[in-house]
């Protein structure tokens, strides 16, 4: 198609804007996904960890770099983002979000400027459901996106996906807030057909290489998840094969629902060095609760996303949510202006970035590489 490049003034304002949800449509059923072949995957390396200084005389350097990137990194976008020419065409978009906490919205919005940003403000309306953590609820919202005949479905976190692949068989999927999508579809072969997107797995060897460095005299490591995400199981496992071939101790400390965050945190504290905590949805919603328990135990913990990290952890290897929903809303605009298929676009990786929670660092005397940058609060 005809591409028309934007001015940098332009593209950063489409990117500022905030669209509205499209009113609600009758529901209907629909069919599971089907089989398909395997797409390649595309992925980032971190980079290495480098000798330590303290949280404190690192923040000023890690911040002032920080926010000299993020400034390159928007200025680069606006220069480059080109619209692609899609006639009077207005693209109907579902997007159905699992919980709101601050990972998951970053997700989404990037997803929204992305699209507004590919295809122009008037080209796009946005259908913006909340599930409220409640798997049922994502159905629902499905079955309306697919009575409505929406053209594209957004899923953000695993819920949200799966339902969508058992409303339609037809109408494009992408996922975002994904860890793995072989484990979100519990083996079931998804591939090829019209599910694609955005994953948010950091590699795991590297997150335990970090366990390592930053408390080498760490001699057990409690591993906290909620059992009823398997993309938390998943990396829990991951993490625990890498424990074990350094001949460190681990023991699980699994959550059924966010009322057992704080007895199992607390038992987690008492008897473990360091406390792991995956991307877990459950957990991001409570990381208060935890940050309660591990703070006042002295309790380290490694976090695998930046917002859990946030609440209540010392350092991270993470990816920008923003990002990767800004990824998969590229790959949305792909679909609907160059009618590429969903399942011939390979799963989209982040770079990882290591951070670190300065506030508790200082708390817990932690001290934390200068390559660092500092999670502003």
């Amino acid at each position: 198609m005809k591409l028309k490049k934007i001015m940098a003034a332009t593209a950063a304002s489409v990117m500022l804007c905030t669209m509205t949800a499209c009113g609600e449509s009758t529901s209907s059923s629909g069919s599971a996904a089907n089989n398909g072949s395997d797409p390649a995957v595309s992925g980032t390396t971190a980079p290495s960890i480098n000798s330590g200084t303290s949280a404190a005389s690192s923040d000023a350097a890690s911040n002032a770099s920080g926010d000299a990137s993020a400034a390159e990194s928007a200025a680069s976008t606006a220069e480059s983002v080109e619209t692609l020419d899609v006639g009077d065409k207005v693209f109907n978009i579902g997007i159905c979000q699992l919980l709101e906490h601050p990972a998951l919205d970053e997700a989404t919005k990037g997803f929204k400027e992305a699209l507004v940003a590919k295809l122009g403000e008037d080209h796009v309306k946005f259908d913006e459901q909340n599930a409220q953590n409640e798997a049922a609820n994502c159905a629902t919202i499905n079955n309306k996106f697919v009575s409505a005949n929406v053209d594209l479905i957004m899923a953000n976190a695993t819920a949200a996906l799966t339902s969508a692949a058992s409303a339609t068989d037809t109408i494009p999927i992408v996922g975002t807030s994904i860890t793995s999508y072989d484990v979100a579809f519990e083996g079931a072969d998804w591939k090829g057909k019209n599910i694609t997107g955005a994953s948010d797995l950091a590699p795991l060897d590297q997150q335990e290489d970090m366990i390592k460095a930053i408390f080498p005299d760490a001699k057990k490591v409690g591993i906290l998840y909620c059992s009823a995400e398997p993309n938390s199981k998943y990396q829990a496992e991951e993490i625990e094969k890498y424990l074990k071939e350094d001949g460190i101790e681990y023991k699980e400390y699994t959550v059924a629902d966010s009322n057992e965050i704080q007895a199992q945190a607390t038992t987690a504290a008492n008897e473990c060095d360091v406390i792991y905590i995956p991307t877990d949805n459950t957990i991001a919603n409570a990381a208060e609760n935890v940050k309660n328990v591990v703070v006042p135990a002295k309790k380290p913990v490694v976090a695998g996303e930046e917002g859990i990290c946030k609440g209540c952890g010392t350092v991270t290897l993470s990816i920008s949510y923003h990002d990767m929903g800004y990824k998969a809303g590229e790959m949305a605009a792909d679909i609907l202006a160059n009618g590429k298929k969903a399942g011939d676009l390979e799963i989209g990786y982040s770079p990882v970035t290591k951070k670190y929670n300065k506030e508790i660092c200082d708390e817990l005397e932690v001290n934390v590489p200068d390559e660092y940058a500092a999670i502003k609060q």
